[in-house]
C-alpha cells in the first residue's frame, strides 16, 4: 500500500470517528439508547424488518423498552446534526461544482388512523402499477450528487411536509438553509462555480429560481410536455393607434415544433444506456405569470423569469418503456454546448436519489417501524440518515464481503449494501461513546386480563381547502352519527 493510500484510509477513519462523536453529542435525551439503535441499524445482518429485531442485535445492549423510549421521548439537536452533515466531505461533479438534488419520498401509513399529521402522498407502482394517493408522512430530502456511475449520494437535510404545505415555499427555505450551511462549512467560496440544484417535474422551477436569486445557485428542473413558454419582449415599435406595449414575446409551445424556431445550441452524444442522446436548447424563454395561486400576493408587477429550455431526446430506454422527450428548464442564459451537456447529464444523475430512497427503505428499514407519533418518525428518520452518512464516510475502509454469486468489485465501486456488511468490523475499531447500560428489572406491565380503557385518538388525513383552511367533514358524514333523513 502506497503512502497516499495510507493517508486516504487514515483521513477516512478520522472522519468516521469524528462524525460518530458529533452524532452522540447531538443526542441530548436518551442519547445512549438512540446511538446504539443507530449502530444496530448499521451492523445487523440483512435488511431491517422491525425495531424488535434491532433490540436483539449485539450492538444494542439495552432492552426494547429503552429503544421505544428513545424514539418516543428522546431529543435530537437537529440543528447541530445538520451542521455536522454539511461539515463532512461531499462529492462534487466533474467540473468541481456541487450538485444538489431535491425530491419528496413518502413514508406510507395508509391504515394508521391513530397517527397525526398524515397527508395524501403520491405513489406509483402499488397494486396494479397505477398512480395513487396514499396517506402517509412525506419527507423532502436534499442530497449532494456524485459524478459517474454510482448509487451514492450525500444526504444533507430532511423535512417532513405538514398537511397542506406549499411544497415550493418549503423547498425554497430548505435549499436556502442548506446552501448557507455549505457556505459556512467552506464547501463554497467566492469565485467558485455556482451550485446546481436539480428538481423533478413536481416543482415550480422558475418560481424557486426567482426566490433564490440572491444565492450562488442555478436551478435545473423538469417541465411538463404540455407547457407553453414565452419569448423575450420584442422591441417597441411605434403604433399610430397607440395601445399598451407588449410585455411578452411569441409563444413557444412544447407540443408544436412550428413555434420552436432556431436553437441556441445542439449537442449529440453517444451513451451506453440510451444510445444517441440529442439535446437542443432555446435561450431566454420565460413562463407567463398570472396573479393567482402562488403569485396572488406578490407585490408589484409580476417578474419575467428568463431561462434556457432544453429538449432531450434519446434513442432508446433501458427499461423498454415509451420513449418520450424530456423538457428541462435551466435558470441560466446564453447557454453553450458544454452547458447543455452538463445540464441534461446532471438531471440524469438525479435518479441516484431514487437508489438512495430504495436503500433507506429496503435495507436500512426507514419505513418499517409502525410508530404512532410523527415526532418519533422524525427522530427515526434522522437516525437512518446518520447511519447512511456513516456508510458513505466508511466507503474507503470497507472490504468487499461479497456473496458467492456476486462479482468482485474494487473498493471505490462498492455499493452501500456491501459497505454495510463490513461496518461491524469497523465499529470495533472506532469504539462507541455510549455508556454501558445499567442493570434494571422490567416492570410488571398491564395485569393479565385487564383491558385498555383509554383508546387512542384517531385523526383524519390532512386536507386543506383552496382558502388555506383545514377541511372538516360535515356532521352528518362523521362516523358514529346518524345520517339525515330526506323525503
Amino acid at each position: 500500500m502506497s503512502v497516499g493510500d495510507q493517508r486516504v484510509l487514515r483521513d477516512a477513519f478520522a472522519e468516521v470517528s469524528h462524525f460518530r462523536t458529533e452524532l452522540y453529542a447531538c443526542l441530548t435525551t436518551w442519547g445512549d439508547a438512540l446511538f446504539e439503535l443507530c449502530d444496530a441499524v448499521l451492523c445487523t445482518d440483512g435488511p431491517v424488518r422491525s425495531l424488535v429485531e434491532l433490540a436483539l442485535a449485539p450492538e444494542h445492549r439495552r432492552g426494547h423498552g429503552s429503544l421505544y423510549a428513545g424514539l418516543n421521548d428522546g431529543h435530537i439537536d437537529v440543528g447541530r446534526l445538520r451542521r455536522a452533515l454539511a461539515g463532512v466531505p461531499l462529492p462534487r461533479a466533474a467540473d468541481g461544482r456541487l450538485v444538489l438534488a431535491v425530491d419528496v419520498s413518502p413514508w406510507l401509513r395508509p391504515d394508521a388512523g391513530t397517527c397525526p399529521d398524515r397527508s395524501f402522498c403520491h405513489t406509483y407502482g402499488r397494486g396494479e402499477a397505477k398512480h395513487q394517493m396514499m396517506p402517509g408522512w412525506p419527507y423532502s430530502i436534499v442530497a449532494a450528487l456524485e459524478t459517474g456511475r454510482t448509487s451514492w449520494t450525500a444526504i444533507l437535510d430532511a423535512i417532513r411536509l405538514e398537511p397542506g404545505a406549499d411544497v415550493a415555499a418549503v423547498t425554497t427555505v430548505q435549499i436556502r438553509e442548506v446552501v448557507q450551511r455549505l457556505v459556512s462549512a467552506g464547501h463554497w467560496q467566492e469565485g467558485d462555480l455556482e451550485i446546481l440544484v436539480v428538481l423533478d417535474a413536481g416543482y415550480d422551477a422558475p418560481r424557486i429560481a426567482h426566490l433564490l436569486a440572491d444565492l450562488p445557485v442555478q436551478i435545473l428542473g423538469r417541465l411538463r410536455s404540455d407547457r407553453v413558454m414565452r419569448r423575450p419582449t420584442p422591441p417597441r415599435v411605434y403604433a399610430p393607434k397607440g395601445g399598451r406595449p407588449p410585455k411578452h414575446g411569441g409563444e413557444f409551445v412544447f407540443g408544436d415544433p412550428a413555434t420552436w424556431g432556431d436553437e441556441q445550441a445542439v449537442t449529440v452524444t453517444d451513451t451506453r444506456l440510451y444510445g444517441t442522446a440529442t439535446a437542443r436548447a432555446w435561450d431566454r424563454l420565460h413562463p407567463r405569470l398570472t396573479r393567482r395561486a402562488a403569485w396572488i400576493d406578490h407585490d408589484g408587477p409580476l417578474p419575467i423569469i428568463e431561462g434556457t429550455v432544453i429538449r432531450l431526446a434519446v434513442e432508446r430506454l433501458p427499461s423498454g418503456g415509451v420513449n418520450k422527450p424530456v423538457w428541462l428548464w435551466w435558470s441560466g442564459t446564453d447557454a453553450t454546448a458544454a452547458d447543455v451537456d452538463r445540464c441534461w447529464q446532471s438531471f440524469l444523475r438525479r435518479f441516484d436519489l431514487e437508489h438512495t430512497f430504495r436503500m433507506l427503505k429496503q435495507t436500512l428499514g426507514w419505513a418499517r417501524p409502525r410508530l404512532r407519533s410523527s415526532t418519533a418518525a422524525d427522530r427515526w428518520t434522522w437516525l437512518v440518515i446518520a447511519a447512511h452518512t456513516q456508510l458513505r464516510l466508511a466507503r474507503p475502509l470497507s472490504g468487499d464481503l461479497r456473496r458467492p454469486w456476486e462479482k468482485p468489485a474494487p473498493p471505490n465501486k462498492l455499493t452501500p449494501a456491501r459497505v454495510r456488511r463490513g461496518f461491524r468490523n469497523l465499529r470495533a475499531r472506532t469504539g462507541s461513546p455510549a455508556s454501558a447500560p445499567k442493570p434494571s428489572r422490567p416492570g410488571s406491565g398491564r395485569p393479565p386480563g385487564s383491558k385498555n380503557h383509554r383508546p387512542a385518538q384517531r385523526y383524519e388525513v390532512g386536507r386543506v381547502l383552496a382558502t388555506g383552511q383545514a377541511f372538516s367533514r360535515p356532521t352528518h358524514h362523521k362516523v358514529g352519527t346518524k345520517p339525515r333523513r330526506t323525503a
